[in-house]
């Protein structure tokens, strides 16, 4: 029973999500809560959601003061050196953007953090795809994807938690995965291409004339229109300065008189990379520069407790950068509808992860799944497991496959030879997918700080992710990292 509640109440939230029946905070909340009732929960429903939300209270703050935080370094400029050298790489090419992209989410996602990785890549491509009319769901898309791919490293959260379960060593677990990741990372890379020669041919050739975005064969007075659902307004850049992409004549000489093109001095990037932000703080960029990269380096050494920490460099920001209460308060209200957006959505969250857990549905879900696996089928346990990895460290959090399930199936692998280390490298496989869900707060700071709804971001990520998984799954095991 338990186990059919727990896949019904994952339908059912997916369908409502991606059909857009309810948002996604509504979801969070109502659908468990349901099912929840159904299995027999009754007031000790109550219990669960609040111990779930003590949980995930300092992620929370974290994420509270972190967007702040990057909200305003955004506003003042201290990324936008970063932004005139991609868009000295890469252009106005939507191919060569997209699939730098995937690039940069890829480098930074080298330190194992997710909430930073897509900080940086929307604080750096955000602007961009906006000032071009490309859509910011490719971005979340390929983002997400690499990111998940590089959580494997040993300082990931999921190879940390398989090295922690099954009390193995996580650098055993990682260098037999490297022929297996960097595949998946290729495959992501080759997505990326693929969306970005999508993104092209939709737009056409794009280029930047003084604030004035063009098409190149000069079709007059037309800002590329997006077709992928809900498109984000550049209006709407989260956490930055109102980014102006508006129509306006291609060349003077065209006959179109549309008054609604801007002035130079409006556009965010010009085409000379001049980047405009009204709060820009330019004799301020080397202290800002040395107070995020102190951010940064404390977070990594791990001796303050990262919302405390973040608590204080926003308080730091603020002062310095805007020295007037009236200022001040500005920032503050500039950045609010992306910091309730994500906070509101992990809170939401804690009562999907309490009823799941609090029911008990996860350990049944888990226990039927190692149940309807025969014998037969033994010695192919690595790859059992890295094909349930894939939905249920979507469905579920890390902790709830890691620590819940994968012991299970570790000790039922056992009795066919199949050895700890192999199980735990197997169960790598599913984090590319793993990014994307709407249980992870990092992957809600990353919808909420590109405004992308929830369902577009699945249409367009689910299968790409699946097949990166397979193929890691599938590299994994032609490289003896576990046995096919």
């Amino acid at each position: 029973m338990l186990v059919l509640l727990g896949f019904a109440m994952i339908a059912t939230f997916l369908y409502l999500v991606m059909s857009k029946r309810v948002v996604p905070v509504a979801a969070l909340i109502l659908v468990p809560v349901v099912f929840g009732l159904a299995a027999g929960g009754g007031l000790g429903l109550a219990d669960d959601i609040t111990k779930s939300i003590e949980d995930v209270a300092p992620t929370a703050a974290l994420l509270f003061f972190a967007i702040t935080f990057f909200g305003i370094m955004i506003d003042v400029g201290l990324f936008d050196p970063l932004i005139r050298a991609i868009l000295r790489v890469v252009g106005h090419d939507p191919a060569k953007i997209v699939v730098g992209t995937a690039l940069l989410a890829s480098i930074v996602s080298l330190d194992g953090d997710g909430s930073t990785t897509f900080i940086i890549v929307t604080s750096a491509f955000l602007p961009i795809y906006l000032r071009l009319g490309m859509s910011p769901v490719v971005l979340t898309c390929v983002t997400a994807t690499a990111n998940g791919v590089l959580n494997t490293v040993p300082w990931g959260g999921s190879t940390a938690r398989a090295a922690a379960a099954l009390k193995v060593s996580p650098i055993d677990i990682f260098v037999p995965m490297i022929p297996a990741i960097a595949a998946g990372l290729l495959a992501t890379l080759v997505f990326a291409a693929l969306l970005g020669r999508s993104e092209r041919r939709r737009l056409g050739e794009v280029g930047l004339r003084d604030g004035v975005l063009r098409r190149k064969d000069n079709t007059p007075g037309k800002v590329p229109q997006t077709t992928r659902a809900s498109q984000t307004t550049p209006a709407e850049a989260s956490g930055t300065a109102s980014v102006a992409v508006a129509s306006g004549p291609s060349d003077p000489s065209d006959g179109n008189t549309t008054a609604t093109a801007p002035e130079a001095d409006t556009a965010l990037i010009s085409s000379n990379g001049r980047i405009n932000r009204p709060n820009a703080r330019p004799k301020l960029l080397w202290f800002n520069l040395a107070l995020t990269l102190a951010v940064m380096a404390l977070l990594v050494e791990g001796t303050l407790e990262p919302a405390v920490l973040f608590f204080v460099a926003v308080a730091i920001a603020l002062v310095l950068n805007f020295p007037r209460v009236a200022e001040q308060r500005e920032q503050l209200q500039a950045h609010a509808s992306s910091v309730v957006g994500v906070v509101g959505m992990v809170f939401a969250a804690t009562v999907l992860t309490g009823v799941l857990s609090g029911s008990g549905m996860v350990e049944a879900m888990a226990a039927w799944l190692v149940g309807i696996i025969p014998d037969s089928l033994g010695a192919h346990f690595p790859v059992i497991t890295g094909l349930l990895s894939i939905p249920m460290t979507f469905f579920t959090s890390n902790d709830a496959f890691y620590f819940g399930m994968l012991p299970v199936l570790n000790e039922t692998a056992s009795h066919y030879g199949v050895t700890p280390l192999e199980m735990a490298r197997a169960s790598l496989v599913g984090q590319p997918l793993h990014q994307s869900s709407p249980i992870v707060a990092s992957f809600l700071l990353l919808v909420g700080l590109a405004k992308v709804d929830l369902g577009d971001h699945h249409r367009e990520t689910i299968w790409r992710a699946v097949i990166v998984g397979l193929i890691m799954l599938a590299v994994g095991g032609l490289t003896l990292a576990f046995p096919l």
